[in-house]
């Protein structure tokens, strides 16, 4: 038998590590979550992306009734900035999560639904974005690219 072995990179941040901007989209996201609709889980996520023009786009998780018909904070964002500024490169993305009842402080990366939606912005724009991720306080994890999290990534190039 054969194995293939992944490694995989994520630095540990706190936030007297990031940069002014930085902290500026950590805020963006943290406002974003403040903005979810989660009346089911009680589980409250937010987004912010830095676009390469300078634009900020928030995104919270939105609920429904009819479960599947909800959206993630990352999917909101990014389908936005797509739609809204189609020929705009994704710089950075910064995510907080944690339940309405409690600061979660462990780091809470992108689903796989989002994680696959954010390999197609990267995989379309030919650079990799770094994703910043959180609970409500504490640590944060950084990625340099999509690949670091989803590393056996389904792209254009399978189909």
């Amino acid at each position: 038998m054969k194995q293939i072995s992944i490694n995989t990179t994520i630095s540990v941040l706190s936030k007297n590590e990031l940069s002014q901007e930085e902290l500026s989209l950590m805020m963006h996201a943290v406002d974003a979550r403040s903005k979810a609709y989660a009346p089911y889980s009680n589980f409250t996520v937010g987004a912010a992306i830095l676009l390469d023009n300078g634009v900020i786009v928030q995104g919270s998780n939105q609920e429904n009734a009819a479960y599947p018909s909800g959206l993630c904070a990352e999917r909101v964002a990014i389908f936005y900035a797509g739609a809204t500024y189609p020929d705009a490169k994704i710089v950075k993305m910064f995510i907080t999560a944690s339940p309405k009842d409690r600061d979660l402080e462990e780091p809470i990366p992108p689903c796989g639904s989002c994680r696959q939606s954010i390999a197609e912005y990267e995989f379309k724009q030919d650079l990799p974005i770094a994703i910043f991720f959180m609970g409500a306080k504490g640590e944060i994890y950084k990625s340099d690219s999509l690949k670091n999290i989803l590393p056996l990534v389904f792209d254009k190039n399978h189909l």
